[in-house]
């Protein structure tokens, strides 16, 4: 009898244990939804979702200083509420409606995160859902790890560091295409690539990485890299067929002038690292589907791009489209013997941020039942939502996520 007792108290125990590893975090003001949630904990990380600049009470600030303070403070907000603090924060993102305010961001970055700050990517986009800014930001558990990572000689870009280390990830932050020494940007695509690439790795480099170790990749670019020539020579960087989990987002622009840059995941462990893909779809030289950094899955942007011989785009609206790109989704997490239940973070990126509440009708019935963080981005102005002679249409929405095995979330 004590050992069935024993083994009892070890299962709930172990339940327990379980169920605290993946749960929804929310600040006391937030008012719930059921199409995301502010905070997901995932195993040791937390991710956060996009932020922008509305205080507690439903007002704007006035200036745009007030209003970057503002978001920060919503990111603190819901890092308190899973109780830690900004020395937790290993990775943001921030989306800016004006490029030019970059500046003005950095320097209050500076106020939030004085030491080791984390790693970071700016972007300037068409449209966050709360004009000016929106930032999203991923903390981990544990501080024991965690470093901020910098290559011999780096020429400083703003209050982030270019990497920051946990106990079994790094997190990059965007290197852009600009020459590290003078800060100019070169007037050849091809070279604007290279220079960004050469930088990515000199980063890993100082972690005791490569490339190989990239579980995630974000290629930012603006219209001036033509898509061509930036898969061309990213290729050459990675094995064929076992590359990261990608998503190319184009965007209205990038700090310093710049036309691309990258950013990303890597994993410490090349025994925690696996490719996974789905039979439909065959081996890329760009971008693998999805990649397991340990328990955690990083997913590639997928759009509504229906895969196979006659493959494209074939559907008129936001809500179509989304349609089969939660299919393409499925493919990937049935892939990795997962489901939609275990998503606990998207990226979305619309063509319109009007479509919206037509993407969320549809997004609703797939989600949950636990809500995962989101971020939500007009990356570009509008595209010509005419068909082409093929009948093709424009990707009007794509989807990246971040999942978490099963095993590791709680019932």
């Amino acid at each position: 009898m004590r050992c069935l007792v024993t083994g009892m108290l070890f299962l709930v125990s172990l339940l327990h244990s379980v169920s605290a590893q993946v749960r929804a975090v929310a600040p006391a003001h937030f008012e719930p939804n059921h199409l995301y949630s502010p905070g997901v904990y995932a195993g040791d990380y937390l991710y956060i979702s996009g932020q922008g600049p509305r205080r507690p009470d439903g007002s704007m600030p006035a200036s745009f200083a007030e209003q970057c303070r503002q978001a920060l403070d919503n990111v603190k907000a819901v890092v308190e509420a899973a109780g830690l603090n900004t020395q937790h924060v290993v990775y943001t993102q921030v989306y800016l409606e004006d490029i030019r305010t970059y500046g003005e961001m950095d320097r209050i970055f500076g106020e939030f995160f004085p030491k080791a700050p984390p790693a970071r990517a700016v972007l300037g986009v068409a449209r966050v859902p709360e004009s000016p800014i929106q930032i999203s930001a991923i903390a981990v558990r544990d501080l024991a790890e965690r470093r901020a990572v910098s290559p011999q000689n780096y020429r400083a870009e703003g209050t982030a560091s270019p990497g920051v280390l946990t106990h079994d990830l790094f997190f990059v932050s965007s290197m852009s295409g600009a020459d590290p020494e003078s800060g100019k940007v070169p007037q050849d695509p091809a070279a604007q690539v290279d220079l960004a690439l050469d930088r990515l790795q000199a980063v890993l480099k100082a972690a005791g990485l490569d490339l190989s170790h990239m579980v995630f990749v974000n290629p930012y670019l603006t219209s001036e890299i033509p898509m061509r020539v930036m898969n061309e020579r990213y290729a050459r960087r990675f094995e064929f067929g076992n590359t990261p989990a990608r998503a190319t987002i184009e965007v209205s622009s990038l700090p310093g002038g710049a036309h691309i840059e990258y950013s990303g995941v890597a994993v410490r462990d090349l025994r925690q690292r696996k490719a996974v893909r789905p039979k439909n779809m065959s081996p890329s030289p760009t971008a693998s589907p999805c990649v397991f950094a340990g328990n955690l899955l990083y997913c590639s942007a997928k759009s509504g791009f229906i895969p196979g011989a006659h493959g494209g785009v074939y559907a008129s609206t936001t809500a179509h489209q989304l349609r089969q790109t939660m299919r393409n989704l499925l493919d990937n997490l049935e892939e990795a013997n997962m489901t939609f239940s275990d998503i606990v973070a998207t990226n979305i990126y619309l063509d319109r941020m009007g479509d919206l509440a037509e993407f969320d009708e549809v997004y609703g019935q797939y989600i949950g039942p636990l809500l995962p963080a989101r971020t939500v981005v007009e990356q570009i102005a509008p595209a010509d939502r005419n068909p082409d002679k093929e009948g093709h249409y424009p990707d009007l929405e794509q989807v990246s996520f971040v999942a978490v095995r099963a095993a590791s979330r709680g019932q």
